[in-house]
């Protein structure tokens, strides 16, 4: 289970803020060759959690599950100029980590491109002091609640880009993805960007060699450090494809699969063929009744929750979550793997064509027409959205003037730069005005998009909303002594994945034909010719139906209406009037979530409280 800490500037005011954390109950402090605090951990370090390496007064620690060469580690930090010169070792750390160096007074800190592992960051003292949850730094500074970023919460179906990055706590940031934190010995801080996405330019061969090789790593470094593995085995491509790479590396498997809902998916059939080919792992099977329903009530006796990040919308099936963490306990585990991140990175976006038409004009046009049949898009909107020049900014500008429009309608392809983001008819004039003050504002900046074109933004935009999901289910469910993760967010996953070829990421007739590629001969074939998808919305209309008195109860006493940013009698409303597409019940999952959120502990706690040391 990897411990939460804190990052400590090699400098004489860091000693109040760690005499503060360690007053809490933290473990032992990694010193920076100073002697003066540098990692301070919220608990104690665990066994697979932390690896320092030294050269003279120089430190590196790579902290969470991966594979290093301490020897060729130290020669890379004895020979370095400075921080900037150690790029070479985080590229080739697989798995999900942190990494942090101390060098001469100065320090390098990062987490991961997906930001599965991410850095927290606030003014203590007077100096730079940076975490990998916010708990701590809002405890250190007596933040409080940002009523402009809950507002932005309520935006469906992602809050857009870069403003996801904004925290729920006044004086607490994200350091953004792709970047490292520097601080000097004045306690001052700065950003260096330090990775791109890789040239889309390899050909599918290459690129699922590479990914193979990422993937096996990946696994590896999780099945070697743990002492069982806990895995979903929902049946699709994503979760299977983990499941069959863990067995592969050696891990004592335990896998999941509960039964849909919906007689018309065949999930269970795939599972059970999944399942006859894994001889040996252990496979537990449950009953659609058998699971805690979506939008569950959420009661916590015993005091467990700690979401100090905020909301997630993975909370409408929280309760089924936790059940799952307990038998994975109960059964010795402690990791659990979920497919997060499979969608993003190898399923088919829209905006795939915009990109494809500029690179391979002729073929693009063939692609496009396809699309068109299948879809039934309109002629007039796929050609106005093919030939948008927009600028990312400009896209966010005109993003903030469509905030109440209807949502895109089923026809009408999405081929911008973002995700057409909407707020619901229950958001209060105040919200609708604070989030479009905030997207002008974020435009008026002239931000970069993640990546050169819109399939590759969009790609990264997707893949750090999923590392987002997972760091909030990995700090709520780790009470439960299991740590939630999903090896396609590592570093090394997403660069393999980013790097084939556009007309490649797309092939007629086969599904996600790169991680296809990448698995054949791992994963059975007949598994990776399943051309369909199993799809869960019978549990999210039955969740809502069966827990309808608990949202509409809700609603009499609405933490969000109190400030002033949801109409409680429209959500209650709309509560009473679903729609009959899974579109028409999306954006409720935020706002549910939220409300829900806003109610926990970890909303209404004394910002001054430190987390105690036995929180994990």
């Amino acid at each position: 289970m990897t411990t939460d800490f804190l990052i400590l500037p090699d400098c004489d005011g860091a000693e109040g803020p760690a005499r503060r954390v360690v007053a809490s109950g933290a473990g032992q402090v990694v010193p920076h060759a100073s002697g003066r605090p540098w990692l301070v951990p919220i608990g104690a370090w665990s066994a697979p959690d932390l690896t320092l390496v030294t050269a003279g007064d120089r430190r590196l620690a790579v902290i969470g599950r991966t594979r290093l060469d301490p020897d060729t580690v130290a020669r890379a930090l004895g020979r370095a100029r400075g921080p900037q010169d150690l790029d070479a070792v985080a590229r080739a750390l697989p798995g999900g980590v942190h990494l942090a160096v101390s060098f001469g007074g100065r320090t390098r800190s990062q987490g991961s491109v997906s930001t599965a592992r991410q850095l927290f960051l606030a003014r203590v003292d007077g100096i730079t002091v940076a975490a990998t949850t916010p708990r701590p730094l809002a405890a250190l500074t007596g933040a409080v609640l940002d009523e402009a970023s809950l507002a932005l919460q309520l935006v469906n179906p992602v809050v857009p880009w870069p403003l996801a990055l904004r925290t729920l706590w006044t004086g607490v940031s994200q350091l953004p993805s792709g970047h490292w934190l520097e601080t000097s010995p004045d306690g001052t801080h700065r950003t260096v960007p330090w990775w791109q996405p890789p040239a889309a330019e390899l050909p599918l061969e290459e690129a699922a060699d590479r990914l193979r090789e990422a993937l096996r790593d990946a696994l590896a470094v999780r099945a070697g450090a743990s002492d069982g593995i806990g895995a979903d085995l929902s049946g699709g491509l994503d979760s299977t494809s983990l499941c069959f790479l863990a067995s592969e590396a050696g891990a004592r498997l335990l896998t999941h699969h509960w039964r849909p809902r919906d007689r018309g998916n065949d999930d269970t059939v795939w599972a059970r063929r999944a399942a006859d080919r894994l001889p040996y792992a252990r496979h537990k099977v449950f009953e659609a009744h058998e699971a805690p329903g979506w939008f569950a009530r959420q009661d916590d006796p015993d005091g467990l929750r700690d979401d100090a990040e905020g909301l997630s919308a993975w909370n409408r099936n929280r309760t089924q979550m936790e059940h799952l963490a307990r038998l994975d306990a109960a059964d010795g585990c402690d990791v659990h793997l979920i497919g997060l991140g499979g969608d993003e990175l190898f399923g088919v976006i829209p905006t795939y064509l915009w990109t494809l038409v500029r690179r391979s004009p002729l073929l693009g046009l063939r692609v496009v027409r396809r699309h068109r049949a299948v879809n039934r898009w309109r002629a007039g909107a796929t050609l106005r959205g093919l030939t948008d020049r927009s600028s990312f900014a400009q896209s966010l500008a005109q993003a903030a003037d469509l905030l109440q429009a209807p949502q895109r309608g089923a026809f009408e392809p999405a081929l911008g730069w973002g995700f057409a983001p909407r707020l619901p008819s229950w958001a209060t004039p105040d919200a609708v005005g604070t989030v479009r003050r905030l997207m002008r504002e974020a435009a008026d900046g002239d931000p970069a998009p993640l990546g050169p074109d819109r399939l590759t933004h969009q790609i990264l935009e997707l893949t750090v909303l999923a590392g987002c999901t997972l760091r909030q289910m990995r700090l709520g469910l780790a009470p439960f002594g299991v740590e939630w993760d999903a090896p396609y967010l590592d570093d090394r996953v997403v660069e393999a994945a980013l790097s084939v070829r556009v007309q490649d990421r797309v092939t007629h007739g086969r599904y996600k034909p790169v991680l296809g590629a990448a698995l054949r001969g791992v994963v059975p074939e007949e598994i990776l010719q399943r051309r369909s998808k199993g799809e869960y919305t019978a549990e999210v209309y039955d969740g809502m139906r069966r827990n309808r008195r608990f949202l509409l109860g809700l609603c009499d006493d609405l933490r969000l209406s109190r400030l002033g940013l949801v109409d409680a009698d429209r959500l209650r409303a709309a509560l009473l009037a679903l729609g009959p597409e899974s579109r028409h019940v999306n954006p409720f999952y935020n706002t549910l979530a939220q409300e829900v959120w806003l109610r926990s502990p970890s909303a209404a706690a004394d910002p001054a409280e430190l987390p105690a040391g036995d929180a994990r």
